[in-house]
């Protein structure tokens, strides 16, 4: 029987590389000549099954990565060049492979500038939508991108996953972790997966919050993060490996379509499955419920962050032990929009959140400091809101910070369940979006509302730059 053969010269060259070995080195751990490695890293010579697997005994690599390692860049080039802008213009199969393979990062590069050159597309396709909407006719077609389809499953849904919260709480209960989870899930890692979690400086790891290495099992994370997101990111890694496939399963029960955004999806199930990891569902009810929802003293008991503690009282809707639904917007300081979630949906059509009267935008403006608010629809409707000022990762003397604002709201028959429900006094008249709502005399108005004609007379001038009849 012939003996299989294969060439992956490049691939070997890397891995080497990562394991900061010479030549030399490696080729006497594998029992070889210098030379000889030197001709298997340029693909003169194979790599045979006998020295596969010494490489697997000594280097405790991965047989199928080291055989396959190129066969998701291969697939997404081929995605790249089955594009109608481009298709023919590769021969054949064999060329995708060899750049996969000879030249990883030039590789990944045109995938990258691919993917930019489809989000334009969409960004174009959405403009065209909103052309129509004003009346426009355009021939683009209305395309989302793989975020906005992953955004619009999560957002319309209650932010609560049955499958995750048991088995977070199961595992959680297997760790006995008491006052020191980062501790023992770092613990946990090492000792069950072989996993050692080092903290890098900025200079190594400049763009990256975290980076796991398959090969020497490490798992590195930036030391800009606070505390609170390194315990994140270890309990992303721990829940990702614990349970897994009750991750897989609510992933396959979202209506999307794409690889890519089931991979976006997939992070924020993982990221879902950390914060229920660090405050555990029964837990945190019970503390919630004890101090009225206060977030100041639930960040202080569960040793979280203001913004892990927000995301943790809108997943409170367990049939049978639901707490108050608490619904919760973030953005930046610019205006955009960069989580919506809701313990029964983020209530777009009655709440919007779009209102620049919302102390959401004050916040800024007062860094650090608790806002709340009563606020009144123009149905009716009435809402608490609780803004903050969120601070991103730790940035350098030379760089600008990165600071977004939370808003966390809830109906107001609510308030006399929370905390903040004795602050709201006076109801703020607020609106769904300017362009919805028709309040008149409203200093804040952006926009004209689409329901009503401008009431443009020479003769009167009213408060607002879009007055109206």
């Amino acid at each position: 029987m012939a003996e299989k053969k294969i060439f992956a010269g490049p691939r070997l060259k890397r891995i080497r590389a990562t394991l900061d070995l010479t030549q030399t080195a490696m080729a006497e751990a594998l029992g070889i000549s210098p030379s000889y490695l030197n001709l298997i890293e340029r693909n003169q010579r194979p790599l045979t099954v006998q020295l596969l697997l010494k490489l697997a005994a000594v280097y405790k690599l991965d047989l199928d990565e080291l055989q396959g390692e190129a066969a998701g860049a291969v697939g997404q080039l081929r995605e790249v060049f089955a594009d109608p802008l481009l298709v023919g213009e590769v021969p054949g199969e064999h060329e995708l492979m060899e750049l996969a393979d000879a030249a990883p990062n030039a590789a990944s590069a045109l995938v990258k500038l691919y993917r930019a050159y489809r989000e334009q597309t969409a960004r174009l396709s959405d403009l065209a939508a909103l052309l129509a909407q004003e009346g426009h006719e355009t021939s683009l077609s209305g395309a989302r991108l793989p975020m906005d389809e992953v955004r619009a499953a999560l957002e319309r849904r209650p932010n609560f996953f049955a499958r995750i919260e048991d088995a977070a709480e199961a595992f959680h209960a297997r760790l006995t972790p008491g006052d020191d989870l980062p501790g023992t899930l770092k613990a946990w890692l090492k000792a069950e997966e072989g996993i050692a979690v080092r903290l890098l400086p900025v200079e190594a790891m400049p763009n990256l919050r975290r980076r796991y290495d398959r090969h020497s099992m490490r798992l590195f994370l930036s030391d800009r993060l606070s505390p609170f997101d390194q315990t994140r990111e270890l309990a992303m890694e721990a829940a990702l490996l614990a349970f897994g496939p009750e991750i897989a399963a609510e992933l396959a029960a979202l209506p999307l379509e794409g690889d890519e955004a089931r991979r976006i999806a997939r992070f924020e199930l993982a990221r879902y499955a950390a914060h229920a990891l660090m405050m555990p569902y029964g837990a945190f009810l019970a503390a919630a419920t004890r101090t009225r929802y206060d977030l100041d003293l639930l960040r202080s008991r569960f040793a979280v962050s203001f913004e892990q503690a927000v995301n943790r009282l809108t997943t409170l809707a367990r049939p049978g032990a639901a707490g108050v639904p608490f619904f919760m917007l973030e953005m930046d300081h610019a205006g955009n929009v960069l989580r919506l979630a809701g313990a029964q949906g983020f209530p777009r059509a009655r709440f919007g959140g779009a209102c620049p009267k919302l102390n959401i935008h004050s916040a800024f403006a007062q860094p650090g400091q608790v806002l709340v608010d009563r606020v009144e629809m123009t149905d009716g409707a009435g809402f608490l809101t609780v803004s903050r000022t969120l601070e991103g990762p730790q940035m350098p003397f030379s760089e600008r910070v990165r600071r977004s604002a939370v808003l966390v709201g809830c109906d107001l028959s609510h308030k006399d369940d929370v905390v903040y429900g004795q602050a709201a006094t006076a109801a703020i008249p607020v609106g769904t979006a300017c362009r919805l709502c028709e309040r008149k005399g409203c200093l804040s108005r952006a926009e004209p509302p689409l329901t009503r004609p401008l009431g443009l007379d020479e003769m009167v001038t009213g408060l607002s730059a879009f007055d109206f009849q």
